[in-house]
Formats: structure tokens, sequence, C-alpha cells
């Protein structure tokens, strides 16, 4: 059995989730690692706070929603990877849980981040489908996160299950993606380099 978390911890843990949003909410860019590695593509990646309408009542707290999407600088307004983010603390009140939907429109989000924080109206039908969760731990002024041991579900580009770490600090983040076949073979993502993202200049997208 778990050991039982103390109230101190409670808050801290609270803090935690509010830094790891500061940290998640923004642009980022690979732009600099593209400059000097050609196997490398310039990726974009924008995520901004959403306003849920009704929030169910058994949620952690605190929590927050956000918008995130992701697509290549040389294509913008096409994203390859759209999702819902619901952060809070984990179950067991040791890691800040960033659980990933899918949504059902995908072509209704496009760019839902240009809009002012007003008119990011979400009602919870549209957050969508759930398919994973990464846990992220605080280490210094940074936070460590991974997916479960076996890794998420997937149907893409010929995975079906995917992994993920994630090293997450005020700068940016590192990320280690990578999709394994039903052989357990590795079809794409990260080898022992991580896909690193910076905050771009004037980042302040709440």
């Amino acid at each position: 059995m778990a050991a039982p978390i103390r109230a101190n911890e409670i808050t801290s843990m609270g803090q935690q989730v509010e830094e790891v949003v500061s940290f998640l909410v923004g642009t980022m860019d690979t732009s600099a690692q593209a400059a000097v590695n050609s196997e490398v593509s310039n990726v974009k990646l924008v995520a901004c706070q959403v306003n849920l309408d009704e929030i169910p009542a058994a949620r952690r707290s605190p929590v927050f929603f956000l918008y995130q999407e992701q697509f290549l600088v040389s294509r913008p307004g096409k994203p390859y990877r759209q999702r819902f983010l619901q952060l809070a603390p984990a179950f067991d009140g040791r890691s800040v849980e960033s659980l990933a939907f899918k949504p059902k429109d995908l072509p209704r989000w496009v760019g839902f981040c240009d809009r002012p924080l007003m008119e990011r109206k979400v009602s919870w039908p549209d957050i969508g489908t759930p398919v994973c969760s990464v846990f992220l731990k605080k280490s210094g002024s940074a936070y460590w996160g991974r997916t479960p041991a076996d890794g998420c579900p997937a149907q893409y580009k010929g995975a079906v299950r995917i992994t993920n770490r994630v090293l997450l600090t005020a700068e940016g983040m590192e990320t280690w993606d990578r999709g394994f076949d039903a052989a357990g073979k590795q079809v794409w993502g990260a080898g022992t380099e991580s896909y690193k993202f910076k905050r771009t200049p004037q980042s302040t997208m709440r």
C-alpha cells in the first residue's frame, strides 16, 4: 500500500501541475536542431489553455486542459498531430499526469490557439478519446516524464504501440517518441538522440 500523502506534499504537487502547464504553453520548434542535422525536420509545437464549459466532478484537482498541435514549419495550418491534454496530479500523488485525448473533429481545431483565451471554449464531448498518459516527475528545475512501461496502443505508420520519454524545462522540451510494430520492432521515431524543441522568442501564449 502506498504511503499516505501529507498536506504539504499535496500543495507542492498542485504547484508542480501549474509549473508543467507554464512550461508546455506557448510555441516551440526544432529549428536549431534541424539547422545542424539534415535528418531532423523543422517542426513547430503550439499549445494553449482552453476553457471547458463543464468539468466532470470526478476530475482530480487542480486540473488544466490544453490544446496542442504539431506541424512541419513548411506546412503551416496542416498539423499532423492534434491533442487535448489534461494536466492533473497522478493518482499516486507523486507525479503530474499529462493525459492526451484525440479530438473527434480534427479540422475544427486547426489553429485553435490563434484565438483569444475567452474564445477557446470546449465542451467535454469535444475532448475526444483518451489515448495515452505521460507521467512527469520533478527533478531540480526540470521534469522527466515517460509513458507507462508497456507504452500506449497506436495505429500510426505501421506502429501498434508507442512509447515516449520527455524532458521538460522552462526553455523547451526534449522527446524520444518511438513507434513499434506487432513484433516489437521499432518502425519510426527517435534513436539515441532526442527531438529538441526550443521555446521561441516572445512565446507568451496562455
